[in-house]
């Protein structure tokens, strides 16, 4: 039985009334509640073995090819991610407020900033490098100790202090130092003074997240994955699936396929753009089940014959309108 899925946002990231013809379809369709939370989104598809989540590693693979970067990088390395990040003061401190590709980096800022950057971790026996201008890594030397280093997407408008390494311990002392002097180094570098003349804000900072080995092997389902996110690429090849960028999200090649449509922030564009063409086609029996998984953790699958089938169920007037698990 071939499924289509749809990786979509939060439920609240598309108000507004679902269109009478959708709504009686999602109200009839099979319903489930799991997990909220990209990560916890992802892990539903993807099963890593062994189970952790090394962001680094797995983006890495996408963007520098396999872990190997003709400077004695392989797959077993360890990596860190060190994003280039703003940081803007406020009366409590400083918050993250951006990170990697919504700072409009460019080729230029690489090679102007990375040189100056490059001996802090030298120094520290780490090496840096980038191989796309958003997703910046550290190599980490075998045996390196890492305190607690949230994502950027769980601190951001956070205050920063909460988001340093907390404790007493070397490891944190460590790197907290390192935060430190990277900053200091970005906050005098001139490429800054030039960003901000072309309307930019300053990359004063990095943030370091998503460490880890890539997992021996990957599965899924899914034979093939579309979407323009590194993670979720990385996830797919290592699973064997084939990838491309997204496209119309019907009319797939046979085999149960992964649609990344989480970019979504409007009704229009799931109720009168995406869903359509794709309850068409399968009504055609181009494949036989539709499954949208929401950020959230609502899930609702959809069969071939169901809006026969299942008539007694009340149609939905909105997505948040739906219960979790019904029988």
């Amino acid at each position: 039985m071939a499924t289509i899925t749809l990786l979509l946002p939060e439920r609240t990231r598309l108000p507004g009334p679902l269109p009478a013809a959708i709504g009686r379809v999602l109200g009839r369709a099979d319903r489930a509640e799991g997990e909220r939370g990209s990560q916890a989104q992802l892990r539903r598809h993807f099963r890593l073995v062994p189970d952790h989540w090394p962001v680094a590693a797995l983006t890495r693979r996408v963007d520098a090819g396999d872990n190997f970067d003709g400077s004695g990088g392989n797959v077993a390395d360890a990596w860190l991610r060190a994003d280039p990040a703003h940081v803007a003061p406020d009366l409590n401190g400083a918050r993250l407020l951006g990170w990697g590709e919504g700072l409009g980096l460019e080729a230029d800022d690489v090679r102007a900033l990375l040189p100056a950057l490059r001996p802090l971790f030298g120094d520290a026996g780490f090496q840096l490098d980038a191989p796309h201008p958003a997703r910046w890594y550290l190599r980490l030397p075998e045996g390196t100790r890492l305190p607690a280093l949230p994502g950027p997407e769980e601190a951001v408008g956070d205050d920063l202090f909460a988001a340093l390494p907390q404790g007493g311990d070397a490891a944190a002392r460590r790197w907290r130092a390192l935060i430190t002097e990277v900053q200091v180094v970005l906050h005098q570098h001139p490429r800054n003074r030039e960003r901000a003349a072309q309307g930019k804000p300053a990359i004063n900072a990095l943030w370091f997240w998503g460490a880890g080995r890539l997992p021996a092997s990957v599965q899924s389902r899914y034979l093939h994955v579309r979407s323009p996110d590194p993670l979720l690429q990385g996830l797919a090849q290592m699973a064997g699936a084939a990838t491309s960028a997204p496209a119309a999200a019907d009319g797939g090649a046979a085999g149960d396929s992964l649609v990344d449509m989480r970019r979504l922030r409007s009704m229009d564009m799931l109720a009168a753009q995406a869903l359509p063409p794709l309850l068409q086609a399968m009504a055609r029996r181009e494949f036989d089940a539709l499954q949208l998984d929401f950020e959230d953790g609502a899930c609702f699958r959809l069969q071939h014959g169901q809006r026969r089938w299942q008539f007694w169920r009340r149609p939905l007037a909105i997505l948040a309108d739906a219960p979790g698990t019904t029988a």
